[in-house]
This record gives structure tokens, C-alpha cells and sequence, in this order.
């Protein structure tokens, strides 16, 4: 499956390409803008539409929270929008792109679509963001934040290589279960602890949290693994 998005612009693509080579990144210049493009996305979202939307739907809530809680209450919120838009991207691919689904043990570790780069660069994309606001933020989102932050943009990035673009949209429905932990930070904000909607979500983050990092990524992993080590012994 094709990228669904332009090409990038030539001049972005001369300044990417030398860097490319020197990390060997091959595929990094076809998707460098959009690299760029999630991470101007989720600045936008972040710095001014989460504020303006949160003050216009919990007049009573955000507009009463600490400096630093705003910063995690908007954090979370683009962590909401990022959770919903790769998952989605990742399951049209995973039941769209043929040309993924017909792999084979070594193209599912070395192969590449412009689909599944897409999905990596803006994944890329909102873990660049998450090390900038980490790091403006360090002192209430911790280093943990930052850490967790630059190791998820090396691995992302390896993508590019290309490496294992296959099993990098099966590691992005980890995120299916993002939306019902966010659901429930703010529920403690707008003071709804032990309401019956926290507890229905509590349930379907445990089910979600279960099936798609547990159940799903154990799954995954073992095929991963497996894949890589019939690629050692074919050597």
C-alpha cells in the first residue's frame, strides 16, 4: 500500500538524505515531513486547541487548575487524539494493505510499504513532541516522561531502516488501551473518583490494557522473535 500522503518537498528531502545515509535510515527522507508535520500538529494541539476546547467544555474544571496541572491535563489530551489516530491508521493498514498481509518471514522483518512508513513517521512524529514538552516540562512531567520519550523515538526510528515496519503497526495497537487510562486521569480531575462511569471504564481499561499489551503483545512478540531467529539460521 502506497503512502497515502504527497511526496515529500525535494529540499527537504536533499537535507534529510546525507543524514539518512549516515545513520542508515533508508526510507527517513520519504517521510521526514511527515515527521515534521505530526510534530507541528501535536505543538498546535497541545499549546492552543486543548486549552481552548477545555475551557469551553469544563468551564467549572480547567480554568480552576494549577499551572502544572494544566500542563498534564493538556498532555493528556493530545495523548488522547495521538491514541485514536494511530490505532485507527494501524488497523486500516492491518486490514487494508495487501501487500503487508502477503509478507513473509524475511519481509516482515525487512520490508517496507509507504503505508506502514507513514505510520512510523508520525508515530515518530508525537515522540519528538513528547521529548520537546518533556523536557520544557521536566520538573512536573519527571524524567521518567523523558526517558520513556527518547527510547520510544530510537525504536520508532529504527523503522526507517527498514526494520521490522511489519510488526511496528502490531506494537502500535498497544495504544488501544491509551484512551481509557487518559478517560480515567480525568475523572480524578473533575473530581468523578468512584463515579459509576469511572469504574465502566475501569473495567475497559483492564480489558483493554490485557488484550492489547498483554494478550495481543506477548502474541506479537513471540512472532517477532520467532521471524528474526529464522533469519539467523537461513544466514
Amino acid at each position: 500500500m502506497i503512502d497515502s500522503l504527497p511526496a515529500p518537498p525535494g529540499v527537504l528531502e536533499a537535507i534529510v538524505q546525507p543524514i539518512a545515509d549516515t545513520v542508515v535510515l533508508k526510507t527517513l527522507p520519504l517521510h521526514a515531513h511527515e515527521i515534521l508535520l505530526a510534530l507541528c500538529l501535536y505543538h498546535i494541539l497541545n499549546t492552543y486547541v486543548s486549552p481552548a476546547l477545555s475551557r469551553r467544555f469544563f468551564p467549572a474544571t480547567y480554568p480552576n487548575l494549577s499551572p502544572k496541572t494544566k500542563v498534564n491535563w493538556d498532555v493528556h489530551v493530545t495523548s488522547m487524539f495521538q491514541a485514536v489516530f494511530i490505532c485507527s491508521v494501524a488497523l486500516w493498514i492491518v486490514l487494508k494493505d495487501e501487500e503487508r498481509n502477503h509478507m513473509n518471514a524475511r519481509e516482515r522483518i525487512w520490508g517496507y510499504t509507504g503505508a506502514m512508513g507513514m505510520t512510523q513517521a508520525f508515530a515518530a512524529g508525537y515522540f519528538a513532541w513528547d521529548i520537546m514538552v518533556s523536557s520544557m516540562h521536566l520538573d512536573v512531567l519527571g524524567p521518567g516522561s523523558l526517558a520513556h520519550a527518547i527510547s520510544a523515538l530510537i525504536v520508532t526510528c529504527l523503522g526507517f531502516h527498514p526494520f521490522a515496519n511489519y510488526y511496528g503497526i502490531a506494537f502500535v495497537l498497544y495504544e488501544l488501551s491509551t484512551p481509557f487510562l487518559n478517560f480515567h486521569w480525568f475523572f480524578d480531575k473533575c473530581n468523578m473518583n468512584g463515579s459509576r462511569i469511572q469504574l465502566y471504564n475501569g473495567i475497559l481499561l483492564l480489558i483493554a490494557f490485557f488484550g492489547c499489551r498483554l494478550a495481543w503483545g506477548t502474541y506479537q512478540t513471540v512472532h517477532i522473535y520467532r521471524d528474526i531467529w529464522s533469519r539467523i539460521v537461513d544466514a
